[in-house]
């Protein structure tokens, strides 16, 4: 006779085990994805923020459009008429004053079981439009120098990338100290002006 401990450990456990690896797993891709992620309850509460949109939220304050445009989905799902209120993709983008980038918002809906709404932050960044595998090459920049290189690009300030790659402010600081030496600049205006020169006579060859 198999004791119903013994039963639900043999039964039970590996179905618990494998939702708490589908649970990490899950957590895991959306703390390692290049853009935040909200989501909103039909409260139009923070039901989740992933690690990219707690930075975000760290640098800036959401755009009001946000709780403009969830409060207008929830009331058409409530109403039963989200297809016609909302035919197509749903999104808009702002800029900021302390930040080069513009910042695109996407909304995705989710209808049923229990209504939600998740935001996805997206950064059109400087740094995508240049070519920095070449500049680092052209330059012997090191990897890590190039992730700051591109935080640098994208308005972040040294305690910002600190913050986002997890390292000291000081180590920061040193990776912007030989960035400029091996660019032959000095400071960040030097170096912008540089970079987007040179982005310019790439596309002019």
């Amino acid at each position: 006779m198999i004791r119903l401990d013994s039963w639900y450990n043999l039964n039970k456990k590996p179905s618990l085990i494998m939702t708490e690896k589908k649970h990490n797993l899950n957590e895991f891709l959306l703390n390692s994805m290049p853009v935040g992620v909200i989501v909103f309850n039909h409260t139009l509460d923070i039901v989740f923020c992933n690690k990219h949109a707690k930075f975000f939220l760290n640098r800036f304050t959401l755009p009001v459009e946000i709780a403009t445009i969830n409060t207008r989905i929830f009331n058409a799902i409530k109403s039963v008429n989200l297809a016609e209120a909302f035919p197509g993709e749903v999104l808009f983008s702002k800029t900021y004053e302390t930040s080069p980038s513009t910042w695109i918002f996407r909304f995705i809906i989710r209808e049923t079981p229990e209504p939600f709404v998740a935001v996805f932050i997206m950064e059109d960044t400087i740094s995508n439009s240049l070519d920095l595998n070449r500049i680092r090459q052209q330059h012997s920049l090191t990897r890590r120098e190039i992730d700051v290189l591109r935080r640098v690009l994208d308005g972040l300030k040294n305690l910002e990338i600190a913050e986002n790659l997890e390292i000291g402010e000081q180590t920061v600081k040193d990776h912007l100290s030989n960035i400029y030496l091996k660019l032959g600049v000095e400071n960040r205006f030097a170096l912008m002006r540089s970079l987007l020169h040179c982005s310019n006579s790439y596309h002019d060859f």
